[in-house]
């Protein structure tokens, strides 16, 4: 049964059910519970679990979607096809495309984190998948129609958009280069 869900020494083929970095916030949470218990009393504890529940049930649909999105992408999108436009020999054209899908994604987190996962798997390499993250974060358009243009006006929206633009493509390169020192280097298949 170890050997199954990972647990047993040398599987190697199946992940084990639960990944340290669950563990460690697993541990976080116990801890600052216990801390919060003993400060200000279990109502506090229930009030406080009750409100991240709530959150959680907020935020459920849209993790959903997102890994529902990724799956799909790594699905129809061949592998060859993003290995050779994103990968490591896409050169700027990869950046630059990365950047497009960055810059034109919309969402939160739940839902570009999931494909940028997808596009690893796919084949992506560092320097896209970072130029990907910035541009979705950094110059996203959907900010600048629901945020910027209305909170900031058109001239400094502007300015704004077109000062982060280049950005993007400089983290990528910047990954490209950082990437590839063996220490930082991510390995091609996803653990």
């Amino acid at each position: 049964m170890a050997e199954k869900n990972g647990a047993g020494s040398g599987s190697g083929g199946s992940k084990p059910r639960v990944d340290r970095i669950t563990l460690v916030f697993v541990v976080i949470a116990g801890i600052s519970g216990a801390v919060v218990w003993l400060r200000d009393g279990a109502d506090v504890v229930l009030a406080t679990t009750g409100a991240s529940l709530a959150l959680l049930a907020y935020l459920a649909p849209q993790v959903f979607a997102g890994l529902v999105i990724g799956g799909f992408v790594q699905e129809l999108v061949p592998r060859e096809k993003v290995a050779r436009r994103l990968g490591g020999e896409s050169g700027m054209r990869g950046l630059a495309l990365a950047c497009g899908l960055g810059l034109v994604t919309p969402g939160g987190p739940f839902t570009s984190f999931p494909l940028v996962y997808a596009l690893y798997v796919a084949g992506a390499d560092i320097g896209a998948l970072v130029a990907y993250v910035t541009a979705w974060s950094l110059v996203g358009i959907h900010r600048v129609f629901v945020f910027e243009l209305p909170f900031l006006g058109p001239d400094l929206a502007a300015l704004r958009f077109l000062a982060s633009l280049p950005l993007p493509i400089l983290a990528g390169f910047l990954a490209r280069g950082i990437g590839r020192h063996p220490a930082i280097a991510l390995p091609r298949s996803p653990s």
